[in-house]
């Protein structure tokens, strides 16, 4: 059956094994559920647009940490602890949520603070994972970030783990965030530190979204203003980072690939663009993943081509789901008359999150992961 085939009703197409789909109809309904996108909203660049400019922004109080890196540097992690929760009481057992953001997004953006708003509602702690030079701390190394290196997710997910050892975590990551999410649960395998991860929007070959969003109405309402971002985010670090490459250069790129050739590509060794977009990109690597996780992507999302979507390789894997609509654009998913609120992927995520920090045998189970080595929150919750 042809992809295209797979989006002939308003029900999402999920992706998966047998039991990971039993899994996720029994604990996250939302799957089986009509997505109706807003009316007045079609296509995938009008839901992306609007999105980001009437989402609501739910009130969210952060309490900030850095934390410091092998190579001197530092990361600004933003806490949301939830020392109300009821269902959690004991901070050293309270289920934490881990969120990495997209390309030039920090905790502050719409979709993360409505991620920490279902998430603390259900009783888990949130921590987002800003990176370097984006979370409003100052860059003490010339290092910044790219969806390849997962060095700096490494050192955060041991900080966490070393605050709370009881607690289990969960990954969360949103466009290049889920990149980075990907690609170190396929580096780290069973020692990711992680229960599960979900991603949303994820860009599963950058080679392919880098020429999705190079057409030129992409590139006037999406590429020139990310671009922007980037190039704002050097001028910002300029003194450090003029050490280690050409900022007058760098500030002259007019597309995020130009970007990525001048600054990205050089900060972080690779020859050329292409080297780095190959190695970013998670869609091949899933195999190598060993937790279960559920990515949820829209077919019209102008930054990941539906041709990109790894659908063959998925269904091939016991712990990796695909949740695809037909529509939703980037990160949006927007449905109702009046999408201010929550959307069909905030109801997504928190659904599963609830779904993999209560039910962690049946998920285990679901997608054969560690059959024979229980852990001990897994007993914790079960008994």
């Amino acid at each position: 059956m042809s992809l295209f085939g797979l989006f002939s009703f308003q029900t999402p197409a999920l992706i998966c094994s047998e039991a990971f789909s039993a899994f996720l109809h029994k604990h996250c309904p939302v799957v089986a559920e009509r997505f109706c996108p807003t009316p007045w909203c079609w296509g995938g660049r009008l839901q992306t647009l609007v999105c980001a400019l009437l989402k609501s922004r739910p009130l969210v109080s952060y309490r900030n940490e850095l934390i410091r890196t092998v190579d001197g540097g530092q990361i600004s992690l933003d806490w949301e602890d939830n020392h109300i929760s009821e269902t959690y009481p004991e901070s050293c057992t309270r289920p934490t949520v881990l969120i990495l953001p997209g390309l030039t997004g920090n905790s502050q953006q719409s979709y993360v603070l409505h991620a920490v708003s279902q998430a603390t509602r259900r009783g888990y702690r949130c921590v987002v994972f800003n990176n370097r030079g984006v979370g409003g701390e100052e860059l003490l190394t010339p290092v910044t970030y790219c969806a390849a290196n997962t060095s700096d997710l490494e050192r955060v997910v041991q900080h966490v783990k070393g605050l709370f050892p009881q607690a289990p975590v969960l990954g969360a990551g949103v466009s290049l965030g889920g990149m980075i999410l990907l690609n170190y649960l396929a580096r780290k395998r069973t020692d990711s530190g992680m229960v599960a991860g979900i991603t949303i929007s994820v860009a599963w070959d950058a080679l392919k979204s880098s020429d999705s969003m190079e057409e030129p109405l992409n590139w006037l309402l999406f590429n020139k203003h990310l671009t922007h971002g980037l190039r704002q985010k050097v001028t910002r670090h300029r003194k450090i980072l003029e050490k280690v490459v050409d900022v007058d250069y760098v500030l002259k790129a007019r597309t995020i690939r130009e970007f990525d050739e001048r600054f990205t590509s050089h900060l972080f060794g690779y020859k050329t663009c292409i080297d780095y977009y190959r190695d970013a990109s998670p869609a091949k690597k899933l195999p190598q993943t060993s937790v279960p996780i559920l990515c949820l992507n829209a077919a019209d999302d102008p930054f990941s081509p539906q041709s990109a979507i790894p659908v063959s390789i998925v269904q091939a894997l016991p712990n990796v789901a695909l949740l695809l609509t037909a529509h939703g654009g980037h990160i949006a998913f927007l449905q109702g008359l009046f999408p201010r609120g929550e959307s069909y992927m905030e109801c997504l995520f928190g659904q599963f999150v609830q779904a993999v920090f209560e039910h962690p045998g049946d998920i285990k189970k679901a997608c054969g992961v560690d059959k024979d080595e229980p852990n001990k929150y897994q007993s914790d919750r079960e008994e």
